[in-house]
């Protein structure tokens, strides 16, 4: 059913129909009156060519003979001579007995024209459709005129020929007619498609812009686009600009509040380090977790901010070297060995480089700390996205512990250190940007870290 409604609603699709419905109506409504114009053309020169040879055989026929008639000449058209033609006349002497004497062409052979039962008045003409020789459908002219001074002896005269005459040139025009329209159709619709495609391809073009934007490979419209569209692409682009001042602008805000309160938070732990007794205690772990919770909520803040910001796009190797490189040097001591067995050269991360180094550091830090010897990182990256998995070897967690750790200021050792609040910042960075982390068994031996993010 999704479908159909995505034609339905597609402008293409709109644009095409419209236009194809009227060309058949218009193409249509050509046809029927250009066929109707030429059957009544062709039937106009047809009943003008009997009425020519009527009035032709009026001018020579006689009836100076009782109860007869004679033709003083032959009438021109050699048709009438030629057995079963299709152009016939007849002459009947109205009022004779036993039956009206006739005079008939040679085209009727021994035939005749048999007239429904009509009275016309002396010198009208009527047309009548009939059936002449062999069956064949005719149309025939007939004339009631009185010739000499016998007026008793009425004289009809009829000439018939083929309705085919008239059928036949409208058939072969309209089958003509109707595989021109169909051409025409053809080139029409071919015409409109090409117009559609050419009218809407800045429409195209905008939308391969808008998806550049959000693959994170631009930040702004760029091209050039029709005075139609100019407008929106502009109002567009200040959009982003706006919204890209919106974010910087918290984000500049959040650092200041952090900065303002991490001050006063530094003067209040200096001034308990240098002191001793129960107040100093507490006045130093109120400052380490208030300083905990400005960094948990700083990292929240500016990572809810880029996430509302199109065209990021950060790429994965840079950062996971530049990771490695930092882990090797802070536990050079322990040599640890930290391999990259997977990352594809081309993925990357849609979403700000600082909250990628936060989460990544934290997983990687994390599995150091805990390792005996070896750290592993294999990440891959498909249609869903980013796959970062970090095993290491260290003794690892059990089932209740994995989901227990992602709490704030819950650590599974207080002998190793660390604020607690790393894997529970992890989680909440990654969930604001659509994704997750998991924690499981390594086939290491020790734990697995799987950090699933948006690919750009």
């Amino acid at each position: 059913m999704k479908v159909p409604r995505l034609r339905a609603r597609s402008l293409r699709a709109r644009l095409l129909a419209g236009s194809l419905l009227w060309i058949a109506i218009a193409l249509t409504l050509t046809g029927v009156v250009l066929g109707d114009l030429f059957r009544a053309h062709v039937t106009e020169r047809f009943d003008t060519e009997l009425s020519h040879h009527l009035d032709q055989l009026a001018a020579n026929v006689d009836t100076t003979p009782p109860d007869a008639v004679v033709l003083r000449a032959e009438l021109s058209d050699p048709r009438m001579r030629k057995p079963y033609s299709g152009l016939y006349w007849q002459v009947d002497v109205l009022g004779s007995s036993p039956e009206p004497a006739r005079l008939r062409s040679r085209s009727l052979w021994d035939g005749r024209l048999i007239m429904p039962e009509d009275h016309p008045a002396d010198g009208e003409v009527h047309r009548h459709p009939i059936t002449g020789p062999d069956g064949a459908k005719l149309i025939a002219m007939e004339r009631i005129v009185t010739l000499g001074e016998q007026a008793g002896r009425p004289v009809r005269l009829i000439v018939a020929a083929n309705a085919s005459d008239v059928s036949e040139p409208v058939r072969e025009f309209v089958s003509l007619l109707a595989v021109s329209l169909g051409v025409l159709a053809l080139g029409l619709v071919g015409s409109v498609a090409i117009q559609v495609t050419v009218g809407l391809d800045p429409l195209r073009r905008l939308r391969a812009a808008l998806a550049e934007i959000g693959a994170g490979r631009s930040r702004r419209l760029e091209g050039e686009y029709p005075l139609e569209i100019a407008p929106l692409v502009h109002e567009l682009n200040a959009l982003l600009a706006h919204e890209a001042e919106i974010v910087s602008r918290a984000r500049t805000q959040a650092g200041n509040l952090a900065h303002a309160v991490k001050t006063p938070l530094a003067v209040l732990g200096n001034a308990a380090a240098r002191e001793e007794g129960p107040l100093a205690q507490l006045v130093s772990e109120q400052v380490a977790t208030a300083r905990r919770q400005v960094d948990y909520h700083l990292a929240r803040a500016r990572a809810a901010a880029a996430v509302q910001l199109p065209g990021l796009r950060t790429p994965l190797k840079p950062v996971v070297d530049g990771l490695v490189r930092v882990m090797r040097r802070v536990h050079a001591d322990r040599a640890l060995d930290i391999v990259i067995a997977a990352c594809p050269p081309d993925s990357a991360f849609r979403g700000e480089e600082q909250d990628l180094h936060e989460m990544l550091g934290n997983l990687l830090d994390n599995a150091c700390k805990w390792a005996s010897r070896r750290v592993e990182l294999a990440m891959t990256a498909d249609a869903d996205g980013l796959r970062i998995v970090i095993d290491d070897d260290g003794p690892g967690l059990s089932v209740d512990q994995r989901e227990a750790v992602f709490a704030r200021g819950v650590r599974a050792d207080e002998q190793v250190p660390g604020s607690g609040l790393g894997l529970g910042i992890v989680r909440d960075l990654a969930q604001l940007y659509g994704g997750d982390v998991l924690l499981d068994q390594s086939p290491a031996g020790g734990l697995r870290a799987v950090l699933n993010l948006p690919a750009a």
